[in-house]
């Protein structure tokens, strides 16, 4: 077979007649493999031997049982995240703003922990919970207002307030909320001890935040299975004309959309400052809000693969953190593998639709 005369390039796409399941199945595995191959280039053109590297970006962090829990305590956030974000996305509803959400959700819990919490005993984490949930959805209900009424785009709202909340935390540790016995550290005073979550295992600083994503993941996948609003929400994002049809209201999907992503980023935010951190500071997220909308699409929107996928992300933040220790790497190393992983994860995606024909003359 040969290409057309003068087609410097004799391959085309052709849509399949139906979606592959091969690739359905095997696109997520494919876009690992290329990831990793990627990194052995980019490991080798830094002048490191890529076996060695790979040895201390995946095996060396989760050779004990401190390294499991960090593994655990990472992906709860990415978890939480990106199955709020999933929700959306299945019905066309891009929040992008995952970030801001986070920040605003440890921001609302957290001054309730830190002006409240040892007032309300045993009660602290729980209210806690609810106000992050609640400050989560306040942030998200901005592009949703905006989205309903105006039309406006959601992406870039949504991410134009990642700023603002990011702006708005960084005045309260420098100002207000300034702990006055911190050493002129720009820090909130620090979280009473029933405002903390206790590690689930000894020598490990996982807590119960691991154990909620894991029921919410349950919980997405029954809404989206067997509940109306669900099937509103799917039947909202793949034929749009014919919900429009059959009375399926736009603004309802977009709120509950928004108020399920935001208010589980929102929670997400709470499990990171009562947990491992234990206090505001200006930087709570090394970008997991961003970083869960890679898990959202590794994981084919789906709250099984979302899980997967999040256990694979905190490998990598894990392993960018191990090699900037042992092998003296920057710090955007792991972001070559994040940013890798997505692109090929969404080149795998069009070969689900698609295939590539050779032309003849």
């Amino acid at each position: 077979m040969w290409p057309l005369r003068g087609d410097p390039w004799p391959l085309r796409l052709e849509r399949r007649a139906s979606p592959s399941v091969v690739m359905r199945f095997a696109s997520a595995p494919l876009a690992v493999l290329a990831m990793i191959g990627i990194g052995f280039l980019a490991l080798g053109a830094l002048g490191r031997d890529p076996v060695a590297a790979f040895k201390v970006f995946f095996v060396e962090p989760f050779s004990s049982i401190y390294g499991i829990g960090e593994l655990l305590l990472k992906a709860t956030p990415l978890m939480l995240c990106a199955l709020g974000l999933a929700v959306g996305y299945r019905a066309n509803i891009w929040n992008i703003g995952a970030e801001g959400q986070f920040t605003a959700g440890a921001i609302t819990g957290g001054g309730v922990g830190i002006y409240y919490g040892a007032a309300l005993g045993i009660w602290a984490l729980p209210v806690m919970c609810i106000a992050g949930v609640a400050g989560g959805m306040a942030w998200a209900s901005i592009p949703a207002f905006l989205r309903a009424r105006f039309h406006t785009s959601e992406i870039f709202v949504s991410l134009m307030l990642v700023y603002i909340a990011q702006l708005f935390l960084s005045y309260l540790v420098h100002g207000p909320w300034r702990d006055p016995a911190g050493q002129n550290f720009p820090q909130s005073p620090p979280l009473p001890d029933n405002a903390l979550f206790t590690p689930l295992i000894d020598g490990a600083r996982v807590n119960a935040g691991f154990l909620v994503a894991l029921l919410l993941a349950g919980l997405s996948w029954w809404f989206g299975t067997a509940t109306a609003a669900g099937f509103r929400m799917r039947v909202g994002g793949l034929a749009p004309a014919a919900a429009a049809y059959a009375g399926i209201s736009e603004r309802a999907n977009i709120w509950l959309a928004l108020m399920i992503g935001g208010g589980a980023a929102g929670l997400a935010g709470i499990f990171e400052i009562a947990g491992p951190i234990g206090l505001l500071q200006p930087v709570i997220s090394p970008g997991y809000g961003f970083a869960a909308i890679i898990v959202a699409f590794v994981g084919r929107l789906h709250p099984v693969g979302i899980v997967l996928a999040s256990l694979l992300m905190s490998a990598l933040y894990l392993g960018g953190e191990s090699a900037q220790v042992e092998l003296q790497l920057p710090s955007s190393v792991s972001g070559i593998f994040q940013a890798a992983l997505l692109f090929f994860m969404l080149a795998a995606e069009l070969f689900i639709q698609f295939r590539l024909r050779r032309l003849r003359q």
